[in-house]
């Protein structure tokens, strides 16, 4: 068994930084100091020049563009300096301010102009979409999730199947991986489940990227297979947005929703994501919650009680959308598309095999024998993964997080025992991986020898 400190050839991470093409975008962003880590009330009045924290939580809460104060600054001004005529008269009309999104939100998923909306929050939005692509009958009354969904997808098809007066406990399918002591569900497991039960199920939504696993689904594959067992099929994007290139359109998803404060930077609680398939935005009669801002813009100043949606993803809006809101996630978007998902995707995919394999160093190092040390439970096959590992430390891992946060890391911890680790390509540099997992390294040695601090 190895016992030294170091991990890898630190040299080579900072040479992989250096022939990097996505380097210098981490200049876009606030990273925040290394005491957010270890202590965040010191964090608020951090000296400037403080060494930044190793930050691997972008899956949670992106960090902050520096471009987003500024976009917030610049709308505030507006209200300041034209007060009502700031909606048709801003430097970006309020009015129409939504429309910003209505190419760079298409291009960031694979749909069309026009099948994208921002608007409301994640979940707010799959309800919206439920009320109009979930239409159960006596035959065809199912939903199908995966049973490790993000607990917020597991409440929204539950109270939608009892508002519908279908018995939740009959309707609500949630998919285990067969085998005991799997984290995660193969696609083949999946596609037995839509044998099974697709020609009773009228919904079938998991979310793209696994919050938990970090698992990416064989989405085209599932969604192919469900459509042809005659299932509507959505998929909850919040781990998958900004994260892996996705054609929603071209794949024949019926809706997607996501957040945008994850991998897309934009705030905490900010503006979410709504996709709809032209084929469904088109049509008015579709059963749907409406309000005054889905209404057709031409009639929409009449004041007239009868609804007109407007055609595609903007007719489920009910409420005009809030500014300084979106004002940060301009700002990211803007990011996203000039740099491109198939740069970022490239990235990810180095990123995420480099901190993979200096975890395997350490598991080879420290298992004499025995089991490894850290189980990573996210797939090792790069097509089916993001830049999420999920690892799970044998020998306790809030004990492990604790130290991390000490060493001025920032990660997260989901029960029942998983430690996620995000290396986001616009802004996580290959040292970062190296220097976390120095620590995972340190950490694992200080235990298996006895001689913790």
């Amino acid at each position: 068994m190895t016992t030294g400190v170091l991990i890898g050839d630190e040299a080579k991470a900072r040479a992989m930084d250096a022939a990097d093409p996505l380097r210098e975008h981490r200049a876009l962003f606030n990273i925040p100091p290394a005491s957010a880590a270890r202590d965040p009330r010191a964090a608020l009045t951090a000296h400037p020049g403080e060494p930044r924290a190793v930050y691997l939580t972008g899956n949670s809460l992106g960090c902050q563009p520096k471009a987003a104060r500024e976009a917030v600054e610049s709308e505030l001004h507006d209200w300041a300096a034209l007060g009502v005529e700031g909606h048709t008269h801003g430097r970006n009309p309020w009015l129409p301010y939504h429309e910003l999104f209505r190419h760079t939100g298409a291009r960031l998923v694979g749909a069309r102009p026009g099948e994208v909306v921002m608007m409301n929050t994640l979940t707010v939005n799959l309800h919206l979409l439920m009320v109009s692509l979930y239409r159960p009958t006596a035959s065809r009354f199912k939903i199908i999730i995966e049973d490790s969904a993000f607990p917020s997808d597991s409440y929204a098809v539950w109270t939608h199947a009892h508002a519908r007066g279908v018995d939740p406990a009959r309707a609500v399918v949630r998919l285990k991986p067969r085998r005991e002591g799997d984290w995660t569900l193969t696609t083949d497991e999946i596609l037995a489940a839509i044998e099974e039960h697709g020609p009773s199920t009228a919904l079938l939504m998991l979310g793209g990227v696994n919050y938990l696993t970090g698992q990416w689904f064989d989405m085209p594959r599932i969604t192919a297979a469900a459509k042809r067992a005659g299932c509507v099929v959505g998929w909850d994007l919040a781990h998958a947005a900004g994260n892996v290139p996705m054609d929603l359109h071209d794949w024949d998803v019926d809706f997607a929703a996501w957040c945008s404060y994850k991998y897309l930077n934009s705030g905490p609680g900010a503006v979410a994501g709504a996709y709809v398939h032209e084929r469904h935005g088109q049509d008015a009669a579709l059963p749907r919650f409406a309000g005054w801002w889905g209404n057709d813009p031409g009639s929409r100043f009449a004041m007239r009680p009868e609804f007109v949606p407007r055609p595609g993803a903007d007719g489920w809006q009910c409420s005009n959308p809030p500014i300084f809101s979106l004002a940060p996630l301009k700002a990211s978007l803007e990011i996203f598309d000039r740099v491109g998902m198939k740069a970022l995707r490239e990235k990810s995919l180095r990123l995420t095999a480099y901190l993979e394999s200096l975890i395997d160093e350490i598991n080879r190092d420290f298992a004499g024998g025995a089991a490894e040390p850290i189980q990573i439970i996210t797939p090792r096959d790069p097509a089916r993964r993001g830049c999420q590992l999920s690892l799970l430390y044998r020998r306790g891992s809030r004990d492990l997080l604790e130290r991390l946060k000490t060493a001025g890391v920032i990660c997260d911890f989901r029960e029942p025992s998983i430690i996620r680790a995000a290396p986001v390509p616009l802004y996580t540099t290959f040292h970062d991986v190296w220097a976390f997992a120095k620590v995972l390294r340190d950490a694992v040695g200080a235990d298996m020898t006895g001689n913790r601090p």
